[in-house]
């Protein structure tokens, strides 16, 4: 039988329960004041660059254009992240600091390093192809990176394996890519009205038809790179110290090789660019989808595995590990709280899951030897995490469970046997009561107490 566990020490309290004072900059208004002012100032200051570029006319088309693949690599990479969902500001965070800071930084660092490099060799020409090739790649991914690095600093808890760092980046990158576009776009719409080109024929909808239509993951193909070596970093041990630098490193430089690569093709003649990107993106794509849906489904393993300490422990039911590491047993359970309990239970069962992934991966890292010195305190917090939602959560999981085991055969008995496949018929409608006794207990409920 379990009991209410102990009370866990609060984050910045001492041990002995006395608060620790922290300096002014670790405050966390302080912190995020800053955040949210450099942002804002990098976006108004990239929002009048592309202006001023494309002017006002072809800004907006660049906008109306560039938004539309937004939604769909927003999407995939929130259904990566579903095993265990990072927070929604660590993806608002990445998305503006690719759109705004680091796309600021590339732009201003290319400029600045093509004109130095026309204006030291007299070959304008040379010069773009060189910073396309070589200054870009490098200045781009070392720019998107910064976002990776910071949350893998300041978010240790929320970025915790390969899929974060996947995430992480391809967020980022999708935010840096729709500024780009917004800035290519509105400039082949700039030449198209100078030209009086229009439809298929017109420099826009070449444009189009390249960066949004055939290649709108190329950018987070790039940073996702960088986000592996971070993720593989992050399984790591505090020892394993040369580890946790070279391993990132050796991401950013594939990032930059694979993108400087991207941007050269178009220097290899007529049938370059179709040839690399027959030959390297499309694969290259391929394989990095396989390696992440793979990683996706090792993380549900590791929940089914991890999890049943803690069922023998009495924190959860038996069926729960099964269903919290199954996706459609998530889903159906998310289903069935809001079908009897409104968005409140749905919400907290949602919660539920997510702190239990979190739990499953923490006993994993301990397990392994690669957990901090707040192990002890991080079990207790999500435990106690559980401990408040079970009530909403459990009837829901063990719904979901039900329905999604596989049937367990039954060796036939000489006498009639009911329900031979399967769990026992306690709550069935057949018996006069829908499962669990409806109505469906109210979030934070004392109903199914252990």
């Amino acid at each position: 039988m379990a009991t209410s566990p102990p009370y866990p020490t609060r984050p910045g309290e001492a041990p002995g329960g006395t608060l620790g004072h922290a300096h002014w900059w670790q405050r966390p208004w302080v912190r995020y004041g800053a955040l949210i002012t450099l942002l804002t100032l990098s976006g108004l200051v990239i929002l009048a660059l592309v202006r001023e570029q494309t002017g006002t006319q072809g800004f907006l088309v660049g906008v109306g254009l560039a938004v539309l693949p937004v939604p769909l690599l927003m999407a995939a990479f929130r259904w990566l992240d579903r095993v265990e969902p990072g927070p929604w500001r660590n993806l608002l965070f990445s998305f503006a600091w690719g759109a705004c800071a680091a796309a600021l930084i590339a732009i201003v660092a290319n400029s600045f390093a093509t004109q130095w490099i026309a204006t030291a060799t007299a070959d304008p020409t040379g010069a773009n192809t060189l910073g396309a090739t070589v200054i870009a790649p490098v200045v781009e991914e070392s720019a998107k990176a910064a976002a990776v690095l910071l949350v893998f600093l300041f978010r240790r808890r929320d970025f915790t394996g390969i899929l974060d760092g996947v995430v992480i980046a391809g967020v980022t990158a999708t935010g840096f890519a729709f500024t780009e576009n917004i800035l290519y776009l509105g400039t082949a719409y700039g030449t198209d009205q100078l030209t009086g080109d229009s439809g298929v024929a017109s420099v826009t909808a070449a444009t189009f038809f390249v960066r949004i239509v055939m290649s709108p993951f190329a950018h987070p193909l790039f940073t996702v790179l960088t986000g592996i070596g971070f993720g593989i970093a992050a399984l790591s041990t505090d020892r394993q110290r040369v580890r946790r630098v070279l391993l990132p490193l050796c991401g950013l430089l594939l990032a930059m090789g694979m993108h400087a690569l991207w941007n050269g093709s178009t220097t290899l003649g007529q049938y370059g660019f179709i040839a690399v990107y027959a030959a390297f993106m499309v694969p290259a794509f391929g394989l990095l989808t396989w390696l992440v849906v793979w990683t996706r489904q090792r993380e549900l393993r590791t929940v089914r595995t991890e999890l049943p300490a803690y069922a023998v422990a009495g924190w959860l039911t038996p069926a729960e590990p099964f269903a919290l590491g199954s996706m459609r047993a998530r889903r159906l359970a998310r289903r069935y709280a809001r079908r009897y309990g409104g968005k409140p239970a749905a919400r907290a069962v949602a919660q539920y899951e997510a702190y239990a992934t979190s739990l499953a991966f923490l006993r994993h890292r301990g397990r392994l030897g690669r957990a901090g010195t707040d192990f002890v305190t991080r079990e207790r917090e999500l435990l106690l995490e559980l401990w408040h939602r079970r009530g909403a959560a459990r009837p829901a999981l063990d719904h979901a469970a039900r329905l999604t085991a596989p049937p367990v055969p039954v060796a036939p008995t000489p006498w009639p046997v009911h329900w031979a496949y399967g769990h026992p018929p306690y709550g069935h409608p057949a018996h006069g009561s829908p499962p669990y006794g409806h109505p469906y207990p109210a979030y934070g409920s004392d109903a199914h107490r252990f």
